[in-house]
């Protein structure tokens, strides 16, 4: 009587004696003439391979005469494992689809042999060739399925601990020891500097896969914190800009790993003021090209009270006319003396500059003549433009 995959249900008694001889030189061949497989199959590593055989080898004649058997969960897991196996050791599939393919080769040879000594007919055994065949199929799919499993976590978990690692490097209190450790788990090869990077944007991994670089990100709400290896190598500003396409976003300072909290506390600030309309969107804005902008207004409090109290002589006028001497004191501290070039910048007449300043001076008296003064007030007119 046939199965029902037209298999003559005797075939798998006549296989059957044959099956632990056949495990035995199944896994001598893999040892011989895998490379990757070229030492003795000892340990854990071993004990795989000889169950995965063994495995494969009684459920396939099982499967003869039960066809449900290759859908037992138990036997499925074991290629499953061997798939997450492979990639836990750092190798490819290749070898082990290589091993399965050389066990079906021998596997189908000494088949052959038992069901020509048990008498079968030759299209019998080309059936039973393309069951073997198929099966290997089967259990290579399901190695696969493993292997693309053990992928994943093993990426999910390197994302993790590389968000870890952000945050820990943004804490200026950070361990180099502790660093050091998690920077090895998460498969990061630490660079001798790095810059923080501010954004914003909640997508902090798939930020990172754009910039690319060995860069690393973790977001915080809706901003995203990360720190960019090797910032000033060639091409890489052009290659943040390219990646983080018109995302708000401003680059701290070039500074030593250990540093790192102090080069993204400066971008996060840079980002603070870019939202504010104080400093240009930049994609990124280098904060080393806005230093001034950056000193005047990183504490907004702080800028707020020192235009308050500099510039309070002009409290009591109303609004119009203290915006045009607040103007013209701009001007006049930034040409001193030079009433022809002010009035050029203000657009008004020469007489007007004077008839201004002579108004300033009832304001402000002899602080128009001194040194600090003058520095003080001109800080206070650019603070007051954006508080």
């Amino acid at each position: 009587m046939d199965d029902a995959e037209g298999l003559p249900s005797g075939l798998a008694e006549a296989l059957a004696p044959g099956l632990p001889g056949l495990a035995d030189e199944i896994i001598a061949a893999i040892g011989r003439e895998v490379p990757e497989y070229r030492r003795p199959l000892e340990g854990e590593f071993g004990k795989g391979i000889r169950l995965g055989v063994e495995r494969a080898l009684s459920r396939f004649v099982e499967a003869l005469v039960h066809p449900q058997a290759v859908n037992d969960d138990r036997t499925r897991a074991v290629y499953v494992e061997l798939g997450r196996a492979e990639h836990r050791a750092g190798r490819s599939l290749d070898a082990l689809l290589s091993a399965y393919r050389l066990g079906a080769r021998i596997a189908w040879e000494r088949c052959v042999q038992a069901g020509q000594q048990a008498g079968f007919e030759p299209t019998t055994l080309y059936r039973l060739a393309s069951q073997i065949f198929d099966y290997i199929d089967r259990i290579s799919a399901e190695s696969v399925e493993g292997y693309a499993a053990e992928q994943s976590a093993t990426l999910a978990e390197r994302q993790r601990r590389r968000r870890a690692l952000v945050r820990m490097l943004a804490q200026p209190d950070a361990q180099p020891d502790a660093v050091r450790d998690l920077a090895t788990l998460a498969a990061w090869t630490r660079p001798l500097a790095v810059a923080g990077l501010a954004i914003r944007t909640e997508d902090a991994d798939r930020l990172a896969s754009r910039l690319g670089g060995e860069a690393i990100a973790a977001a915080e709400g809706e901003l995203t914190n990360a720190f960019i290896p090797d910032p000033e190598a060639p091409g890489r500003h052009a290659e943040l800009a390219r990646a983080l396409d018109g995302l708000p976003a401003a680059l701290g300072p070039t500074v030593l790993v250990e540093q790192a909290a102090r080069s993204l506390q400066r971008a996060q600030t840079a980002l603070t003021l870019i939202d504010a309309g104080v400093l240009p969107a930049g994609a990124p804005l280098r904060t080393d090209e806005h230093l001034p902008d950056l000193l005047l207004h990183a504490d907004p409090a702080l800028a707020a009270d020192l235009a308050a109290r500099a510039l309070a002589p002009l409290d009591d006028i109303r609004d119009t006319t203290r915006a045009r001497l607040a103007e013209t004191l701009k001007a006049w501290l930034d040409e001193p003396g030079q009433v022809t070039r002010v009035a050029e910048r203000l657009h008004v007449h020469p007489q007007t500059v004077r008839y201004r300043m002579g108004q300033l001076r009832e304001l402000f008296g002899d602080r128009l003549d001194d040194a600090d003064a003058r520095f003080e007030l001109a800080l206070a007119l650019r603070a007051s433009s954006t508080t």
